[in-house]
């Protein structure tokens, strides 16, 4: 072969080889950092109550950043959203991995006006609307609910009861309802309780009993629907009784080998000091990062 044939070839070598240099160097961007944001007053629907608090974490993403949904109390009748704005901070220094949602719903007006199941299909709503809008929020489909009294009660009652659009981790408990006849029957002391847990059923247990069973979380509390559960109860709550309902959902969920652990207190509904809070939130963070992956 000929010197002038083998010119071709070699400049074709050449090319393949700078073809290749320049195939090695590619670049890869830098992924831009996600800023923690705060968005208050987030509408979920068209009543003025159906509002929620936005608390996103910085470097959140869709496979890692786990949901805390927040819900208040105020016996179905009163309580805001802002009742549990003293604890944000807290939660977001212990659990940095997770986005707060804080919400509000329609509160009860008795007799007439927003009786159950309003509160029940606002939370729903509300999980619905956070989970419809994940990829815009960059957060993951797991859900963890907290709530304290009747807000522990809406918890636990949509953890146990829905299983779409996402089938809920974990929930926390504090001194919520968990069984409506009960409830009723534990206010007989009470005339004026009893008439305002008979008006938010819509009656009696006797003349709706369905209602009572609907909405009661032990209902619920079973083997496939039920998930991990911490109880935090004080031991002389005269507003939800120790025994007829937190203990009766404990042993319940023991019974069904749902996870569950039973946190105890001295002092009534709620109005516990400062250390025991702290203690309530050191065993709420353990019980969380056991049992929400």
């Amino acid at each position: 072969m000929k010197l002038k044939n083998l010119f071709p070839v070699a400049i074709l070598f050449l090319l393949l080889s700078v073809s290749c240099n320049k195939s090695d160097t590619v670049i890869t961007p830098t992924p831009t950092p996600v800023a923690e944001t705060i968005t208050m007053n987030v509408a979920y629907g068209t009543d003025p109550l159906q509002k929620m608090d936005i608390y996103l974490p910085a470097n959140r993403s869709t496979a890692t950043t786990k949901v805390l949904i927040m819900i208040h109390g105020g016996g179905w009748t009163g309580g805001d959203k802002a009742d549990f704005t003293v604890f944000v901070d807290t939660l977001k220094k212990r659990m940095p991995d997770y986005a707060i949602l804080n919400i509000n719903y329609r509160l009860a007006s008795l007799p007439a006006n927003n009786p159950f199941p309003t509160q029940e299909l606002d939370v729903k709503a509300a999980v619905e609307f956070i989970h419809a809008n994940r990829s815009t929020y960059l957060i993951s489909n797991k859900f963890v609910l907290m709530g304290a009294s009747a807000g522990g009660h809406l918890s636990l009652l949509h953890a146990y009861k829905y299983q779409t659009p996402t089938k809920i981790k974990a929930v926390i408990d504090f001194f919520g309802p968990t069984d409506m006849v009960a409830m009723y029957n534990d206010y007989a002391i009470n005339p004026p309780l009893q008439f305002g847990i008979a008006a938010l059923m819509s009656g009696t247990p006797a003349t709706n009993p369905t209602m009572y069973q609907q909405t009661s979380p032990l209902t619920f509390a079973t083997t496939a629907a039920a998930c991990p559960t911490i109880i935090l109860q004080g031991s002389t709550d005269p507003t939800v009784n120790e025994t007829t309902q937190s203990l009766a959902l404990k042993n319940k969920l023991t019974t069904a080998s749902v996870i569950n652990q039973y946190v105890g207190y001295p002092g009534g509904h709620g109005n516990w000091d400062a250390a025991t809070y702290t203690d309530a939130f050191n065993k709420i963070q353990a019980f969380l990062t056991a049992n929400v992956q």
